[in-house]
């Protein structure tokens, strides 16, 4: 008899994660390694912010909370969503959890039994297929390549829904593309939805603020509030204010999901870190401006990287419209070989080469479902990430 549950064994570690610890394992070794495969904004978390998680401490708010928030970030919450999405939800209505891949796991393992389906647009961010089947689900893959921007059309869904269809899932601005959905796409998205009332809608909008050229977000509870009833709207806290570690992630939805999640919740983590709820209370309710100059800062690193992979030999790079990610097609770099011999036969073998031989580590597409391609993450200064589009180029020119 094993040990180990057969609910692990339908899922793999963190492929993202697993490149970021190889990363750390040659720098210990003193290998100049460049790496871009880290969701990680390179930005601190605002002063206030922490001087609001300094002044909780100080004032005793270190006891257990409600399972699933305070009620003073709840109420943070319930304004952001107010103000920068026009959706209105009472605190019976959010959900507070341990960072936002928290908010996914307890919404989708309440929700999903064997034999439901839950649609992911590809490419997808590493968690979301990996969640539904730990919870017995089946994912449902809808590829949209470069050549659509990486962006699912209305048609696709439509034709990818079935009796057994649970969730759809959206990320906009994605993880790993960038590309974000105009509000007139989302609108389309919803004719087909409405058409489909079994289906409820999970949309995952944690690079909100990170938006580029004058985009102006939407997300689609907000331009059909027709489905406002059965969307489970998720943002959070990590990537605008740059509060990775402190692993606060919300959602608005639904009062029986809601209570669903906080069931789950009760005998998993129970309520997330006081302090952390302390200092994104302060960030959600403090001043906002910085947030635009944090995006326009991104958005250059965004056009350095889009120039340079795209003066690479063998690479089309896309312009996405927010986050922090590229994800270049590299399908003219398939089938060559490396100057010592080697096929280059997929992603794989080509992140392979490029960290072994040139030390520029980045994450391939295989991990997000649409390939051949790879993501890098362009949350870094514009030296480092100037040395490592160059050691690209060297690396895709010295194919043959």
């Amino acid at each position: 008899m094993s040990l180990i549950a057969p609910a692990l064994n339908r899922i793999s570690p963190s492929p993202t994660l697993a490149m970021t610890s190889r990363v750390l394992e040659l720098k210990a070794k003193g290998i100049d390694v460049i790496g871009l495969s880290a969701g990680e904004p390179d930005f601190d978390t605002p002063d206030f912010v922490k001087q609001a998680a300094i002044e909780a401490i100080n004032a005793g708010k270190t006891k257990y909370t409600n399972v699933d928030g305070t009620a003073e970030l709840k109420a943070a919450i319930a304004a952001k969503f107010k103000r920068d999405n026009g959706l209105t939800y009472e605190a019976s209505q959010i959900s507070v959890n341990v960072g936002g891949k928290h908010t996914l796991f307890n919404a989708l393992v309440a929700t999903v039994s064997a034999g439901d389906e839950v649609i992911i647009p590809a490419p997808y961010w590493v968690s979301y297929p990996d969640i539904v089947q730990f919870a017995g689900g089946t994912p449902v893959f809808i590829r949209a390549g470069a050549d659509q921007n990486y962006k699912v059309t209305p048609e696709q869904i439509d034709a990818a829904i079935t009796p057994q269809t649970k969730w759809v899932l959206l990320n906009s601005p994605s993880n790993p593309s960038g590309a974000a959905y105009s509000a007139d796409e989302l609108k389309a998205i919803a004719e087909v939805l409405r058409r489909h009332p079994h289906v409820w809608i999970m949309t995952d909008d944690m690079y909100e603020h990170i938006l580029y050229d004058g985009f102006e977000f939407a997300t689609i509870a907000q331009v059909a509030p027709d489905l406002y009833d059965r969307t489970l709207t998720i943002n959070g806290c990590s990537k605008a204010y740059s509060m990775t570690g402190w692993r606060i992630g919300f959602a608005g939805g639904p009062v029986a999901l809601i209570k669903a999640m906080a069931k789950l919740q009760s005998q998993s983590t129970s309520n997330p870190c006081s302090i952390a709820q302390a200092a994104a209370t302060a960030a959600l309710n403090g001043d906002q401006a910085f947030l635009k100059d944090r995006a326009a800062a991104f958005q250059k690193r965004r056009d350095l990287v889009v120039s340079m992979l795209n003066q690479a030999k063998g690479i089309n790079c896309p312009r996405p419209e927010g986050a922090f990610y590229v994800y270049p097609d590299v399908s003219g770099l398939i089938g060559l070989s490396t100057p010592k011999g080697k096929l280059i036969a997929n992603d794989s073998d080509l992140i392979d080469y490029f960290l072994d031989d040139h030390q520029v580590a980045a994450v391939p597409g295989a991990a997000f479902g649409v390939e051949p391609a790879f993501r890098v993450s362009y949350a870094t200064s514009e030296a480092i990430l100037t040395t490592a589009c160059e050691r690209i180029q060297e690396a895709a020119a010295a194919l043959r």
